[in-house]
């Protein structure tokens, strides 16, 4: 009896988290636009690096040729973050565009079921858009990310769970600060690429940033992807590193915007954050 009480509301949490997400599964249905802008970005980021890489493969060196695979997985990498970010974020702000957080909180919903509805969206996003990418890295360029082996799921939940501590921040920062903080849905991850090493080792990076770069969680994966690349050796304190940061960077970032949230609750911004 004790047992059947403690797993209705956790069934009950499931059909919340699955009705948020229903109804952002819904907007898809019968918009093709929706769907192409899914994959749209990640697969025009292949075509030019894809013509870059090219071009170093078709180089007499051969050090620009094993460049160029390391390019390409960097690109498909980066897009996972930028993908999972940008897939928690959007479905926020689908939230805020339609005037709906109000009407979400008077229902059951609880602020970590809302979180766990767009975490689910982000990966379903992330799988359609980066998933074309990668297969047409493969079709015109021979290159499969999968050469990394089993640990290339570890390097995926890696840089997801970054993405969404991001996302996190970001939602927070439009919870306080309104419309005039979504551009930063779009822009943030471009200002954390150049630290991040998605293209270049740590060591690249003048002294005093290597601290800064090696505190990203994205920057572990970097130089493990390049390890398993070049060197054929899975870089295990790297992965370390790297869940250990996420954990730091998804718990600093929670708990900053279940603060804010609360905030917009008490002040009634949840009905009027759009404006």
């Amino acid at each position: 009896m004790s047992a059947g009480r403690e797993a209705a509301p956790q069934g009950s949490a499931a059909r919340r988290i699955w009705g948020l997400m229903y109804r952002h599964l819904a907007l898809y249905r019968r918009s093709w636009p929706r769907l192409f802008e899914l994959m749209y970005w990640p697969v025009l980021q292949m075509v030019v690096w894809g013509f870059v890489t090219a071009y170093l493969a078709g180089l007499q060196s051969g050090p620009a040729s094993i460049a160029a695979g390391v390019l390409l997985g960097g690109v498909l990498l980066w897009e996972v973050t930028l993908r999972a970010q940008m897939g928690f974020a959007l479905s926020f702000l689908e939230e805020v565009w339609s005037r709906n957080l109000g009407h979400l909180f008077v229902s059951p919903l609880r602020p970590w079921e809302l979180l766990a509805g767009f975490a689910a969206m982000s990966v379903l996003r992330t799988l359609v858009g980066v998933g074309a990418a990668m297969l047409l890295a493969f079709l015109l360029y021979g290159f499969g990310i999968w050469r990394l082996g089993p640990v290339l799921v570890l390097h995926l939940a890696a840089l997801m769970a970054m993405g969404w501590a991001v996302a996190l921040g970001v939602t927070a920062l439009i919870l306080r600060h309104g419309a005039g903080a979504e551009a930063l849905a779009w822009g943030v991850m471009f200002g954390i690429a150049p630290f991040a090493a998605v293209f270049y080792p740590v060591a690249v990076l003048p002294g005093w940033l290597q601290p800064v770069a090696l505190a990203i969680p994205a920057a572990h994966v970097f130089e493990g992807m390049r390890a398993a690349l070049l060197h054929g050796v899975v870089a295990w304190d790297h992965l370390a590193w790297a869940v250990l940061l996420n954990g730091v960077w998804l718990a600093g970032a929670a708990w900053i915007f279940l603060a804010q949230f609360q905030v917009a609750r008490e002040r009634g911004a949840l009905l009027n954050i759009g404006e």
